[in-house]
């Protein structure tokens, strides 16, 4: 299975770290878009990854225009919480995108609005609750994919 996770310009190291892991794990890959809030040499970040930074595909991209031009027309399906739709009732397909936002602030309006962007989906949780750690996010994400596809590969 073909799915690859996205993190638009995420701030914490260790989240980055255990995406990195989960890429490795999963044969997800692992796009990270600038500006970083850290150094990818951080040592919060190599710790979070163990030893899977090798076994992981990442690559950063400088601006979120660059990401579309390398990600042609694949669909890509957005996270956040502003949506009422439910990431569980996506038909995951071969070669999706998923999109997650910073830490702090999740995805920009121009972004979850953007023409590339062909759906937007939450995780649900208890009412009055921000939001999840952004790693957990994507291993949610990921995993509901692979099980549909029937953990192809594993």
């Amino acid at each position: 299975m073909n799915i690859d996770i996205v993190f638009h310009t995420p701030e914490i190291p260790g989240n980055t770290g255990n995406a990195i892991r989960l890429a490795a794990v999963t044969g997800a890959h692992l796009h990270l878009v600038e500006p970083l809030g850290f150094d990818l040499t951080d040592a919060k970040l190599r710790r979070a990854g163990l030893d899977y930074h090798d076994l992981a595909h990442v690559t950063v991209h400088p601006s979120i225009a660059e990401l579309w031009d390398h990600l042609g027309d694949r669909r890509v399906i957005a996270f956040s919480t502003h949506t009422t739709d439910s990431f569980a009732e996506v038909d995951y397909q071969d070669g999706d995108v998923l999109l997650f936002g910073r830490e702090s602030t999740g995805l920009p309006e121009e972004v979850v609005n953007d023409e590339h962007v062909d759906m937007t989906v939450r995780i649900p949780m208890l009412p009055a609750r921000r939001s999840l750690n952004l790693a957990n996010s994507a291993s949610i994400a990921i995993y509901e994919a692979w099980r549909q596809h029937g953990y192809a590969g594993a």
